[in-house]
């Protein structure tokens, strides 16, 4: 139900943050809300939105506290939080994409994730990156971008996936550091939760480790699959 409101108490617990903390980004008119009488609530998928902006936007200290309390929470109902395993396999990986603009990338890697046999509406799934696109670009820096629809749609597909390119060639993709871009994933959740633990993973995992050159130096699909969960099981090790 993605355009329900929560209370403060309900938005803090949905983005892992403490109620006085949210409180005071409302004071500073920091993130989106909505007045109500004395009270201030906040539509899901705005704060989805913002919160999807925030974690590819946290200082490393910010954001290994945040995976590290999202990764307990989920651990303590699931002790298998190996996503890897879980989102994506080899056949879902390309690593020579012919790309050579943004428009290319996003209509390959729509392509990609059709091959999944997992989504439901190709199209729409096209036009919600293109719109987040548009509002901020998903490049992270250090030529990664993780690709997702701006708002989250639970009816995008069957079952949540991952897909991962890598182009030939490095393009401009709007990262704020002016780096260009070769490594593309693809995020497509059907639970805004799982969305938003697996953006942080995969953030983790591109600013903590040496995932990105590796998968740059890998050849084939089944290579940068490999890199890809040895990476995460590294970076579930060491915590």
């Amino acid at each position: 139900m993605p355009h329900r409101k929560l209370s403060l108490r309900q938005a803090a617990r949905h983005i892992r943050i403490s109620e006085r903390e949210l409180f005071h980004l409302v004071q500073r008119d920091e993130i989106p809300f909505i007045r109500q009488g004395d009270d201030v609530v906040f539509e899901h998928r705005v704060l989805d939105d913002w919160a999807q902006r925030r974690i590819m936007g946290l200082s490393s200290r910010m954001l290994s506290e945040h995976h590290r309390q999202e990764t307990e929470v989920r651990t303590d109902r699931d002790s298998d939080d190996i996503l890897i395993k879980r989102l994506c396999r080899p056949e879902w990986i390309d690593p020579e994409m012919s790309a050579k603009t943004k428009p290319g990338v996003i209509r390959d890697m729509v392509a990609l994730a059709v091959t999944t046999d997992l989504l439901y509406d190709d199209a729409a799934l096209q036009r919600e990156i293109e719109e987040r696109e548009s509002v901020s670009s998903t490049a992270i820096g250090g030529g990664a971008a993780f690709l997702h629809a701006r708002y989250h749609d639970p009816y995008y597909a069957a079952d949540s996936f991952i897909v991962l390119g890598k182009t030939v060639q490095q393009i401009f993709f709007g990262a704020q550091d002016g780096e260009q871009t070769d490594l593309f994933f693809l995020i497509c959740c059907t639970d805004d939760v799982l969305h938003l633990h697996v953006l942080a993973r995969l953030c983790m995992l591109a600013h903590g480790t040496e995932l990105l050159p590796d998968l740059r130096a890998a050849t084939t699909a089944e290579e940068m699959y490999a890199i890809l969960l040895n990476a995460e099981l590294e970076l579930l090790k060491a915590m």
